[in-house]
């Protein structure tokens, strides 16, 4: 097979086929499914894994978290389990309820006898939460005993990445280095947005197709559930009946709609983004919505798709997995990108449109998973969509104003900053509020 596959005929480089295989195993890691929050999904896994290892069922256990894990867990429903919230409720349903196999999807099989089985549970002080310092914003330990016998699981830096499994004083599984396959290490020494445009261009549809079909139909669902059911605060539903039904408007309500149903406690899943089932959410339905409304046709959408997906990932890359800088304003960059795109934008219009969005909206603060999100998802959308209507018009914030860039990927690099040290006191700030310390 020759090494190059073809000259891109829109953004003039050729793409070669290691080029591309590293673009489509970063949208196989990435775009997981999740059943709700992925962050309670996590410590589920860990727990139900601790238990799994004991061997037996646990008398107790003890969650040891980040505090962002404890700041995302906090406020939001634990999914399939009529409106349980906090750490020792994820652990004791996935304990009584969840298969480790099923990863973040744990709690699908929850059940009423199983609710009220974790109920009885939290009642008699069955599970412990401590907040765990010097780690990383993504860190959980489950330990579970049962008599003499105890076992742990550590999860760290990725939601499914277990790094340690002990059994007593023996150590079953062990792997501290990098996440295994972890997208930011593979886009470290080559990605850019131009890249990126180049693999969407030169990449086979169908397979892209067959890599997103799934994002495409559960995220679209989970949003349709959102605005005909009732949901947490109801977002998007008050966006439809505020103002007029037009692309811009319906683009922000179903995927505000769609936060509002996961955020609720929604059994129905989300295929995930950099972690996240909310920044899945919001590069999809829009990108989903205006593909209709502009008539893009299907190997557009999913060329579309892969923008908005590889760009927030290449934002976020920056930023860090969970930080205090709001992941849905670097989802709804890759969507402004990505409708951008489906128009007939240039390459200049598209880091434009992406540009535009972080100097309007970069820095919304994230204060933990909750209804809320839905609301800075619709905020997120609007300011990405009035970024591409800035672009195509020739129109954007020029360099130095403020920490926009020079260029595109100094501008990213920027905000990245920004979001990864500049916010570490703003992320402390809310957990001390949070947690009232």
């Amino acid at each position: 097979m020759p090494e190059a596959v073809r000259v891109s005929s829109i953004w003039g480089k050729e793409m070669t086929n290691r080029d591309l295989n590293r673009y489509y195993k970063i949208l196989e890691r990435e775009l997981r499914p999740a059943l709700g929050c992925t962050e309670p999904g996590a410590v589920g896994l860990a727990a139900a894994k601790a238990a799994e290892v004991l061997g037996c069922f646990p008398a107790h256990i003890d969650m040891y978290c980040s505090a962002n894990i404890i700041k995302n867990v906090k406020s939001v429903n634990v999914p399939n389990s009529k409106g349980m919230k906090g750490i020792a409720a994820a652990a004791a349903l996935a304990v009584v309820a969840g298969d480790p196999e099923d990863a973040l999807e744990i709690f699908k099989s929850a059940n009423d006898a199983a609710i009220a089985k974790a109920k009885e549970l939290l009642e008699q002080g069955f599970c412990a939460t401590y907040l765990q310092k010097g780690e990383g914003n993504l860190f959980i330990r489950a330990v579970a005993s049962c008599g003499e016998n105890m076992a742990s699981v550590t999860i760290k830096d990725t939601h499914t990445n277990i790094v340690e499994i002990k059994k007593n004083d023996a150590v079953l599984f062990e792997n501290h280095g990098s996440s295994p396959g972890s997208s930011e290490e593979d886009f470290d020494d080559f990605s850019t947005v131009r890249e990126i445009m180049e693999f969407a261009d030169a990449a086979d549809w169908q397979r892209l197709k067959s890599l997103m079909e799934t994002q495409v139909r559960v995220n679209t669902a989970i949003a349709e559930e959102g605005l005909s059911g009732t949901y947490s605060s109801s977002v998007g539903k008050t966006l439809l009946e505020a103002y007029d039904n037009d692309i811009k408007i319906r683009a922000r309500a179903k995927a505000a709609a769609g936060s509002d149903a996961r955020m609720g406690g929604s059994p129905m899943p989300v295929v995930i983004n950099s972690g996240s089932g909310n920044q899945g959410i919001t590069l999809t339905v829009p990108v989903v919505e205006y593909a209709g409304e502009l008539a893009a046709g299907e190997e557009k959408m999913y060329r579309a798709l892969a923008i908005a997906n590889l760009i927030s990932i290449h934002i976020k890359k920056h930023i860090g997995k969970l930080s205090a800088f709001c992941g849905a304003v670097s989802a709804a960059c890759g969507a402004g990108a990505a409708i951008t795109y489906m128009s007939g934008g240039t390459y200049a219009e598209i880091c434009s449109t992406v540009s535009n969005t972080l100097a309007n909206v970069g820095g919304i603060v994230c204060d933990g998973a909750k209804s809320s999100c839905a609301a800075k998802i619709a905020s997120s959308i609007d300011a990405a969509i009035m970024a591409h209507e800035m672009s195509i018009r020739h129109s954007f914030f020029p360099a130095s104003d403020g920490i926009v860039g020079a260029d595109i990927e100094e501008t990213i690099d920027n905000f990245g900053t920004v979001g990864r040290e500049g916010m570490l006191d703003t992320d402390i700030c809310i957990m001390r509020i949070m947690l009232g310390c």
